[in-house]
């Protein structure tokens, strides 16, 4: 799972960069949300529509989730790429583990940071750094950079601390809670698009397609996969998906789009990969143990 979603949000930016060519950023994040509402709530119907299977309940701490997780980063993405190369916002994303490790610490049971643990986040970042360029830090000359540069970060935080709250919920059905998390997203969204930009415009076939591609995949699909893995295996372990996004990113410009490839692609991929492992080798040990 944690290999879908890598490649799957790899590819995002782009979808999004397209997206943006032909509808407004407010518009963008709320059709995207909005579709995978709607198609989440019927999966979650058809699945039997059940939320808390126990009495436990936290109304609050599942609104934080629905907030942060995806209306607020989803907006804050599609301003800030306005005004940022795609470079920063990739190295931007892979910025979540590192968010991640701290908050864990603290706030959840048996995610205590470790030198191993530390040392395999930073190697991993470093690689993602180097698999970027030095371009990810270049300036666009938008007068807008440095608030669009905020705003990814921002959206990092936002990731993180989502994970932090999602993990520490009460028992709750995934496939409920990933469609919950959505529907509250999307009561959030598009009335503040709406408000922000007004009627929402009517975007061209080709825009339309993005659009659907976004809400389907990377947003209804994700979502759950996201939701699955940290009610399982914890954030930190959810974060390795921040190290493979720009990877696959420029992966996909290799293999699909014909781009060269950077000379440093493969000590970056190497660097990623150690990282990975030492960071998570006791969970990677548990997990093909059991294969």
């Amino acid at each position: 799972m944690v290999g879908g979603l890598g490649f799957v949000w790899g590819a995002t930016f782009l979808f999004i960069a397209i997206a943006l060519e032909g509808i407004t950023p407010f518009w963008l994040a709320a059709a995207r949300i909005g579709f995978a509402a709607l198609l989440t709530l019927v999966v979650w119907r058809v699945w039997g529509g059940s939320l808390w299977p126990t009495a436990q309940r936290s109304w609050p701490a599942l609104i934080s989730v629905s907030l942060l997780s995806s209306a607020v980063p989803f907006l804050l993405l599609s301003w800030g790429q306005q005004h940022v190369t795609s470079a920063f916002a990739g190295v931007s994303m892979a910025a979540v583990a590192l968010i991640v490790l701290p908050l864990a610490h603290v706030f959840v049971p048996g995610e205590r940071m470790h030198l191993r643990r530390v040392l395999g986040f930073l190697i991993g970042f470093a690689g993602v750094v180097l698999l970027i360029g030095g371009q990810a830090f270049d300036s666009t000359g938008a007068a807008l950079e440095g608030a669009g540069r905020a705003a990814c970060l921002g959206a990092a935080c936002c990731y993180a601390v989502s994970s932090i709250v999602m993990r520490r919920l009460p028992p709750i059905d995934p496939i409920g809670l990933s469609a919950a998390t959505l529907l509250i997203g999307a009561g959030f969204v598009i009335p503040l698009a709406w408000a922000v930009e007004g009627p929402p415009p009517l975007p061209d076939t080709k825009t339309l397609w993005v659009l659907l591609v976004l809400g389907l995949i990377p947003t209804a699909g994700a979502n759950l996969l996201r939701v699955l893995v940290i009610r399982s295996a914890g954030p930190v372990f959810m974060s390795l998906v921040n190290y493979q996004v720009p990877m696959w990113s420029v992966l996909l410009g290799v293999l699909v789009l014909g781009e060269a490839a950077p000379a440093s692609l493969l000590l970056a991929l190497a660097l990623i990969l150690c990282g990975v492992f030492l960071s998570q080798w006791g969970a990677l040990l548990r997990l093909f143990g059991k294969a």
